[in-house]
């Protein structure tokens, strides 16, 4: 296992470095016995990888796009492959879909991780944000790329705790953790360790923020971090792919992925394609879902993955106000996961990293894998909570009581502002960052929910579909993929081929069960939620969900073991904020909204 060692020194200006929980630097948490010795995977997967004639990507944002270029590029992909990208974007040739988590006006590029595996790969991704930012044809060049430096911080509280009691780490345990990663990583790279700097006291957070706001306790700024213009780049990568003439884009929304039913061959069930809100349909031999925040309702990530929407908010500067930050960093507070990034053209973005809101939804089609707990039209009740068969899934009616967290964006609904509880906590703290009378009470004049695809752990699921051979699933982001645009295609495909590097041998491994004939992929993540599930159905087998009301009571027991499953799914590195469990719709009632 790959160590990034150094000692911790004394910084220049600041006395001496305070003592920090014991924390190992070696790069990857994973068990020694469990790891391969090289890059290649273990346990068969290199020889899932058949070079294919055609590919299906669903979804073009950063994990889309980006995959279609590697695949481009690399050897094991036959030139003569045929590769189509799939969006759901209403816009004739606008990838991807305006309102994509990755498109906004910026995105914070680090490598300031508490898990080192994470630093170190951001490391990597952030020389090629470097390269070049005199070449405008760069991806970092033509300003979409600033190295502004990130003061990253928390909140002390009454005991500096860095653990809770719980035993999840703390925003100020996920910051000290991070502070001694990015002085790993510095020595490793060769930078001067005075490139990351503590920041111990609120007074010298005020100072070194250039805000006069003591909006912290304890931090630290790395001068070698920045931020990207994330619509900007979004719209390089997406020229890079066309330039390649080798990637099909077709605009479309995916209602279902269409299966063979009994399987190809060799018995195994197979994916053949997708099935578009017109009527088409789009095959393929392999076919990667990269769809962010819309994957749950595509494949079933129960337990797993889930949708949470985040707040940010936007407020207009004047020219003096601009200049007096010319010199701000990033700030970034990892107790209350608000921050702010340095402003452009006149505008400020106040945003909040936390837990996010969740918006469960009726889905109008069983997710991929998922027990169907309606009939269609050609099965009967005898059929209920089967896998349905190809030939049905064709024929399935929206009378599914299934519910799953789905996105809410200003395209599916123009009219949407950010509840009053985040517009509250981004005011209350852009006047603890910003303590400026002429700030305090600007209104914002733009507000957005943005989409994570967020796990429990933070990490990625990038890995066959353990039932059905062809498909493959690249999503979770959890809010910190983009920095990873200029590697993380190459790292899909590694996956992809068999090549998963060794550091996320089980980071990015698909945790849920087999999620068919009737598999949750929640039964080994919640106990309580599958003691209910199976309680109500056996209720239901007694009434056979003949009766209305039996109907009515058994869609209440679902839609509340649904959420429950969803709640059990909490990113908990200690770099969120907000509260969790908010329910999106409860939010806006809340706000006078609906």
């Amino acid at each position: 296992m790959a160590h990034l060692v150094c000692p911790i020194p004394s910084v220049p200006g600041a006395g001496t470095a305070p003592a920090v929980p014991d924390i190992s630097l070696a790069v990857g948490d994973e068990d020694k016995s469990t790891m391969p010795a090289t890059d290649e995977v273990v346990n068969g997967e290199a020889n899932r990888y058949k070079p294919p004639n055609s590919i299906l990507i669903i979804g073009s944002g950063v994990f889309g796009l980006s995959t279609a270029l590697s695949l481009t590029r690399r050897p094991e992909i036959p030139a003569n492959t045929a590769i189509t990208i799939v969006d759901r974007s209403p816009e004739p040739g606008v990838f991807p879909a305006r309102d994509a988590a990755s498109v906004d006006s910026s995105r914070i590029i680090r490598a300031d991780y508490a898990d080192a595996a994470y630093a170190k790969l951001a490391g990597e991704a952030q020389a090629h944000w470097r390269r070049g930012l005199d070449d405008p044809l760069s991806l970092g060049g033509g300003g979409r790329y600033r190295e502004s430096g990130l003061l990253l911080a928390a909140d002390a509280g009454g005991d500096g705790a860095t653990v809770r009691g719980d035993g999840h780490p703390t925003g100020l345990g996920y910051t000290k953790r991070s502070w001694v990663n990015a002085l790993a990583l510095a020595h490793a790279e060769g930078r001067p360790l005075a490139s990351v700097r503590l920041i111990p006291t609120s007074a010298s957070i005020a100072r070194a923020s250039r805000t006069g706001g003591e909006w912290a306790d304890w931090g630290y700024l790395n001068t070698a971090a920045g931020w990207a213009d994330a619509d900007g780049s979004m719209r390089w990568l997406y020229d890079r792919v066309t330039e390649t003439g080798r990637v099909a884009f077709v605009n479309g929304t995916v209602e279902t992925l269409e299966t063979d039913g009994d399987g190809g061959d060799d018995g195994d069930p197979r994916v053949t394609g997708a099935r578009l809100a017109s009527g088409d349909s789009l095959s393929a031999d392999l076919v990667i879902v990269a769809a962010g925040a819309w994957t749950p309702s595509l494949i079933d990530l129960s337990g797993q993955a889930v949708a949470t929407g985040q707040c940010i908010a936007y407020l207009r500067l004047t020219d003096d106000e601009q200049a007096k930050l010319a010199q701000m960093p990033i700030c970034l507070n990892l107790t209350d996961g608000c921050f702010a990034i340095p402003p452009r053209d006149g505008v400020l973005k106040m945003a909040r990293h936390a837990y996010g809101y969740l918006n469960p939804q009726p889905v109008s089609h069983e997710p991929l894998g998922r027990r169907c707990r309606c009939p269609t039209p050609k099965d009967s009740n005898d059929d209920m909570g089967k896998e349905p068969s190809a030939a049905s899934a064709s024929t399935m009616t929206t009378a599914t009581t299934t519910r799953i967290s789905q996105p809410r964006t200003h395209l599916t609904d123009p009219t949407l502002s950010i509840p009053a509880e985040a517009a509250s906590d981004l005011r209350r703290a852009m006047r603890r960052m910003f303590p400026w009378p002429e700030l305090a009470d600007r209104p914002f004049f733009q507000t957005r929910l943005c989409w994570y695809t967020d796990t429990a752990t933070g990490d990625w699921i990038i890995d066959y579909h353990p039932t059905y051979k062809n498909l493959f699933v690249a999503t979770g982001g959890s809010g910190h993929a983009f920095k990873f645009l200029p590697i993380l295609g190459d790292k899909i495909v590694d996956c992809l081929v068999g090549r998963r590097p060794k550091d996320f041998h089980l980071k990015w491994k698909w945790k849920g069960g087999v999620g068919i004939n009737g598999s949750s992929n929640a039964t080994t993540t919640s106990t309580t939620t599958t003691t209910t599930t199976t309680t109500a159905s056996t209720a239901g087998e007694e009434t056979a969900r003949g009766d209305g009301e039996d109907v009515q009571q058994q869609a209440r027991i679902d839609a509340a073991n649904d959420l429950a499953v969803e709640l059990s799914i909490a990113t908990e590195d200690g770099s969120r904020g907000g509260k969790p469990g908010l329910i999106l719709q409860d939010e806006m009632v809340k706000s006078g909204m609906s």
